[in-house]
Formats: C-alpha cells, sequence, structure tokens
C-alpha cells in the first residue's frame, strides 16, 4: 500500500530546520521513542543509514533527534542547541552511520536507548513532509505512523489473543484504523500495534494490563505524538 500525503504534508510542517525530512521528521522519530521510553535515556546509540549517513551533520538530523529524545517538538527553538542541553541533562550519545544499506529506506534512523534497567531499540524511516513511518520495536516489525493514538501490546502467543484484544477495544467504542501482530518465533512473545481514532478509556487499559497473558500495554495519545 503507497503512502498518502495531504496537502500539509506537501507544503511542510512548522519546524525548526532547513529538511521536513532531515529535521522534522527526525524530531518526530526522537520524540516517539521519548514518549515510548517514558523519559530521557541516559544512553543512547544513534545509528544514520543510507541518505542519512551521509547528511546527518549538514542537514540538521544530529541536532534534531538529540531534540526529540529530549522531548521536544519540530517548531521548538531548542533543537538548534540540543547537544547542549542534552548534556546538562546527563544524556550520553554517540552517532554512527552506515552507508549503502540496501535493505533500508534513504532515510533511516536506529535508536539504541538505555534508561535505568530498561532499553529501547526502534528503527524508523523519515518519509518527507515530517511523515514518519516507525518500522521496528524491540525486533518486533511494525509500521506505525505515530500520528494518532496508539497501543502497544507485548502478550503471550495464545489462541484468540487478537479477536479477544480488538473486541475489548470495540466494546470501549474506539475504531481501530490499523492494526499488525508481529512475533519473534512460534509460540513466543507476540506484540500487538493498534492505531485507533480516538482516545481509549482508562479502565480499558487497566483491564488489558491486569490480563495474566499480557506482560506490557503502552499507551500514546495523538496529543503525546
Amino acid at each position: 500500500m503507497s503512502e498518502r500525503s495531504s496537502i500539509f504534508d506537501m507544503i511542510g510542517p512548522i519546524m525548526i530546520g532547513p529538511s521536513s525530512s532531515h529535521t522534522a521528521g527526525v524530531v518526530r522519530i526522537g520524540r516517539f521513542a521519548h514518549k515510548l521510553l517514558g523519559k530521557v535515556p541516559d544512553k543512547a546509540v544513534i545509528t544514520f543509514y543510507n541518505s542519512f549517513a551521509s547528511t546527518y551533520q549538514g542537514h540538521g538530523s544530529d541536532l534534531a533527534i538529540i531534540g526529540g529524545l529530549l522531548g521536544m517538538k519540530p517548531d521548538d527553538i531548542r533543537i538548534k542547541t540540543a547537544p547542549v542541553i542534552a548534556k546538562k541533562a546527563k544524556l550520553i550519545f554517540e552517532y554512527k552511520t552506515v552507508n549503502n544499506a540496501g535493505d533500508k529506506h534513504p532515510n533511516t534512523i536506529k535508536l539504541q536507548l538505555t534508561s535505568d534497567q530498561k532499553t529501547l531499540e526502534i528503527v524508523a524511516e523519515s518519509l518527507g513532509g515530517g511523515v514518519i513511518k516507525i518500522v521496528e520495536i524491540d525486533g518486533f516489525e511494525c509500521s506505525l505512523s505515530a500520528q494518532t493514538f496508539t497501543l502497544i501490546i507485548k502478550a503471550e502467543d495464545i489462541k484468540g489473543s487478537i479477536a479477544f484484544i480488538a473486541e475489548v477495544i470495540a466494546h470501549d467504542d474506539c475504531n481501530i484504523a490499523t492494526m499488525g501482530v508481529s512475533r519473534k518465533s512460534k509460540k513466543g512473545e507476540g506484540c500487538h500495534f493498534i492505531e485507533m481514532d480516538s482516545a481509549i478509556n482508562p479502565i480499558t487499559l487497566m483491564y488489558l494490563q491486569n490480563l495474566r497473558w499480557i506482560s506490557s500495554v503502552i499507551y500514546l495519545s495523538d496529543m503525546d505524538l
């Protein structure tokens, strides 16, 4: 399925920086990771692939990703000094580059984050116009727009789990826009990625979190993203 863009995507977002794909999109990738982790990471290893590997410094992607990891939005003027702010926040960061990765989109970033005892790995693409796609979280393949209400549920790979989760959400009067499930092995833990058109009720989240076969539930509202 091809990506659809609106006139606002073509004009580009309100942002700091010269490029909607190399700065605005990159900030949004970092901000998504920040929200998923729940805080500023202690350490970040940032890998730029392909086109990004050659241009990340000249186009400000190095500043943008740090700004996003600090929780900044694309129009935050502090992005210009994000690395300085990161050092004050005791965020240790490292840049890496990989050229000619044929299996990846030209504008791909991988984030390997550490916070206390928690780790998080995200692979994402910047598609232009500030539009991004999250393609992998902790080794689970996905396709998230990071533009709407999102549920990420890690659960045992048991019969009927997909239908059950979908029914619970439907009973909350939430319409599912997209839903995908990824697993690393048969009968291993699966990860459910669900994008919805509206917010989900806190009591529904609590119910899902307390099911014995669900290990974690992360909810991001569109206001977060």
